[in-house]
Parts: structure tokens; C-alpha cells; sequence
């Protein structure tokens, strides 16, 4: 059995501010030291770009003492919008220039081949470099994959990575993947995720045993496409902790600790929550201007709606890792604001810090030390 493909959810890095979710307060092992942190920022990805990264990278400085951010992108656009914001460059924060940009709707193909000095190429050639420790970017989801497996190459055992994070339940969160990297996956590669999103919450969260669930369009074990059921099959004789399938209105309950399915479902999945939680929200905001009697009400209401609503909106959750790479590269959903692209870059802190790469391999190393034994 070849070993998985794997990830691990964002965490709020540096002292939270305290309406801001758990899910980002550092995670950090036992004895591992507080180091300069340098990240490489795709400047130009994403729906608005520079209007979005600049303003998220310079609140991130002021809020991280310890991080060194390197802006890449079209140098000359960089610097005025730097100019525009009153700032300029420092120890602390760096223009890199790259004269193309990828597209949101261009081939991924086309993208690792001709375009080799874009902003999204050059950022991960500074993570392979050794001149940043991780990469983040709201870029074409795609050529972002495709770009990373190319230049950074996956772990030893590892068929693709796959891209996982953190999704609020009734209580606290659980992690899904994938999101989005893998729009098909074989039975063994949805058993690979499965693994590497049990050691990854394991490790992290302190968890001898996660619970891993496949899911699917029912809990019967006669339901669900011949892919699933072999899975299943598969995650049976792995010796995880296979809580069986779980269907959809199921993942928000807690029951489940890592959600397993293949990309194009949990893209799905994901974007069809984020669309429902904005939904809710603005049904809320209608009823309560009604009229004069439910503003009161809403006034009342206030401090309780505005829990709910952060504990639920999308923006907090941005920042899915890609991983079973040798090196971390985050991506932000493509129309993030500057919050939201924050809490991608507070991700890309995390991952740092807990040296995720490093722990993944290492303990795919040793599954495969043991498998070899037996």
C-alpha cells in the first residue's frame, strides 16, 4: 500500500483577538521555539488581487512581529499600490518582481508551461529556494496544484496532495478533504487521505484515535458509487479509527473528527456551506429591518447573532493547505477579501511553526518503516 496524501487545518497564529475562533490561536508542539517567519505572498491571485493582498499583508506585519513577508507580483503595480497604502519596503517586507500573471479561468497546463515568471510560479520558486518557508495565493486553484506537485515535489509514498481544512460544527470543528485538488480519486488515494488526515489531526490537535468517515449519499453500506464502496472496503482493513460513512447534513454535527471524499464533492460540499451561511445571514438582517418593533428586537438579539455569525462565516475558515508536498503552500479562496486572506496567511504561520512537512513525512516514513516489517 503506497502511503497518502495528506493536510492540515489553519490555525490562528500570535495572540487572537478575543471575538476571533479558536481554530487560528497557534498550535504549536511541545518545546518547538517562537523563529522568523517568511512567507511569499502571490500578490496579484485571486478576484481583486493587489486590492485584497496588500491591505492583508500589511494589517498581518503589524500584527506578526516575527513575519517577513515577500510581495511577488508585477513590480511596478506592487510598488504604487505599497505608495498608495503609505508604505514602502523594509527588512520586514519585500517586493519580488514577476511579469506574467495566471489567470482565474486559465489551463493549468498551459499555465506550468508558458507561464514560468508568474506571480504564482516565482512565489513557489522562493518556497523551493529556501527564501521562504511557505507560499500563499488566491490564484486559479489548478495551475496553483499543478504548479506546486511540479516544483516542490510530493513526499516519498504520496500519489497527489490533496487540500484540506477546517469546517465549524455544533462543537468545534472538523477537517474535510479534498477540497478541490483531486476531481477524481481511485479508492486507495480517498484511503491515502484518509490517513494522512488522521495522522495530521492526531498530531496536531493531540488525538490518539480520529475519527475518519467517508462520505457518501447514505450511512447503508449498499449505498454509494463502486469507488466509495471499495474505499470503504479499504479504510476497514487500514486500522484507522473508520467511523463508516457519513452523508452530508451530517459533517457540521461533530461526530466525525476527518470527512474523506474526492475533490469535486468536496468542492461542492464547500461552496454550497458558504453559500447557505451567507443566505442565513442575509435572511437574518431582512428580518430584523422589518420594522421598528424587530429592530428592537435585533438590538437585543445582537450580541448573540454576532456570536453565531463568526463562529459560521466562511471568511474565518480561509486558507486550505495543500499537502503531501515537501514544502507548504496555502490557497486562499479565489474571492477572499483582506480578512479572509489573512486568516490564509495566519494558516501559512501555523503550518510553519509546526513544521508540517517535516511531521507528515516523518511519520509516513515510519508507517512505511513498519509496513516494511511486517
Amino acid at each position: 500500500m503506497s502511503v497518502p496524501a495528506a493536510i492540515i487545518a489553519g490555525a490562528r497564529c500570535s495572540t487572537p483577538r478575543p471575538t476571533e475562533s479558536a481554530r487560528f490561536q497557534p498550535i504549536r508542539s511541545p518545546g518547538l521555539p517562537a523563529v522568523s517567519i517568511t512567507v511569499a505572498l502571490d500578490a496579484m491571485g485571486g478576484d481583486r488581487g493587489l486590492q485584497v493582498t496588500m491591505p492583508a499583508a500589511l494589517a498581518m506585519l503589524r500584527e506578526q512581529p516575527d513575519l517577513r513577508l515577500i510581495l511577488v507580483g508585477l513590480g511596478d503595480e506592487v510598488r504604487a499600490e505599497l505608495k498608495r497604502l503609505n508604505r514602502s519596503e523594509d527588512e520586514r517586507l519585500k517586493v519580488h518582481h514577476a511579469s506574467e500573471v495566471v489567470g482565474m479561468d486559465e489551463p493549468p497546463a498551459q499555465a506550468l508551461r508558458s507561464k514560468k515568471d508568474s506571480s504564482m510560479r516565482v512565489a513557489i520558486d522562493l518556497v523551493k529556494s529556501g527564501d521562504a518557508q511557505a507560499c500563499v495565493s488566491a490564484g486559479n486553484t489548478g495551475a496553483l496544484m499543478a504548479t506546486a506537485r511540479f516544483v516542490l515535489k510530493t513526499l516519498p509514498g504520496i500519489d497527489r496532495p490533496a487540500i484540506i481544512t477546517a469546517w465549524p460544527t455544533m462543537h468545534g470543528h472538523v477537517h474535510v478533504l479534498d477540497l478541490g485538488a483531486n476531481v477524481d480519486s481511485s479508492p486507495q488515494q480517498l484511503l491515502q487521505f484518509g490517513i494522512m488526515g488522521s495522522l495530521l489531526v492526531g498530531a496536531i490537535e493531540h488525538k490518539t484515535a480520529p475519527k475518519v468517515c467517508l462520505l457518501n449519499i447514505g450511512v447503508e453500506d449498499i449505498k454509494g458509487n463502486e469507488t466509495v464502496k471499495k474505499a470503504s472496503e479499504l479504510f476497514r482493513q487500514s486500522g484507522l479509527n473508520y467511523g463508516g460513512y457519513v452523508e452530508g447534513d451530517e459533517i457540521f454535527t461533530g461526530t466525525a473528527d476527518v470527512v474523506v471524499c474526492d475533490g469535486f464533492v468536496g468542492n461542492v460540499a464547500m461552496k454550497t456551506s458558504e453559500g447557505l451561511a451567507r443566505m442565513i445571514s442575509h435572511l437574518m438582517k431582512e428580518a430584523f429591518m422589518r420594522n421598528l418593533f424587530t429592530r428592537v428586537a435585533g438590538l437585543i438579539a445582537m450580541p448573540a447573532m454576532r456570536s453565531v455569525r463568526n463562529k459560521v462565516d466562511p471568511r474565518r475558515y480561509n486558507g486550505a493547505c495543500l499537502v503531501g508536498l515537501n514544502n507548504i503552500v496555502i490557497k486562499s479562496h479565489g474571492s477572499a477579501d483582506a480578512y479572509a486572506f489573512q486568516n490564509a496567511i495566519r494558516v501559512a504561520i501555523a503550518a510553519i511553526r509546526n513544521q508540517v512537512p517535516q511531521l507528515i513525512g516523518s511519520k509516513l516514513s515510519s508507517m512505511q518503516v513498519r509496513s516494511a516489517s511486517a
